[in-house]
């Protein structure tokens, strides 16, 4: 029997969650972006998991052609950086990325080390166009 997909949504709170992050920088950098993220989209964030900060959500198709939930946009405080969660990749954000700042990515992660590395507002532009390719892709997505 295949087993659950341990990454659900929870009722923890979000706010108890950002504010035992530590340091004490990675949690301001963290309750920042969950304002950013929350204004993009005009969601409440909900917890994902024990680690992650989602909003909104979608229904794909998994590996296992079973339909799975995700959050249209998230992110993770982890130790050792923020991770945000840009869900379509970052096919098409080469012009974002060159302004960004220091950062890295992998398929649908952006790593940041702290927010004051990188051009907020170029964030805010990847976190808006994200977000929007979402909700065409997927119009059911909230």
């Amino acid at each position: 029997m295949a087993s659950e997909l341990k990454t659900q949504p929870t009722d923890a709170s979000v706010a108890d969650f950002l504010a035992g992050v530590e340091p004490a920088s990675r949690r301001t950098d963290a309750q920042t972006l969950a304002t950013l993220l929350a204004e993009v989209t005009g969601e409440t964030p909900v917890m994902w998991g024990t680690s992650i900060v989602g909003f909104g959500r979608y229904t794909y198709v998994n590996t296992t052609k079973k339909p799975a939930d995700w959050p249209i946009i998230g992110f993770s405080p982890r130790k050792a950086n923020l991770t945000v969660y840009i869900m379509p990749g970052f096919d098409g954000y080469e012009d974002l990325l060159a302004r960004l700042g220091k950062h890295r990515t992998s398929v649908s992660c952006l790593y940041l080390n702290r927010l004051s590395d990188i051009d907020f507002e170029v964030l805010r532009e990847m976190a808006t166009r994200s977000v929007a390719w979402m909700r065409a892709r997927y119009p059911s997505a909230g």
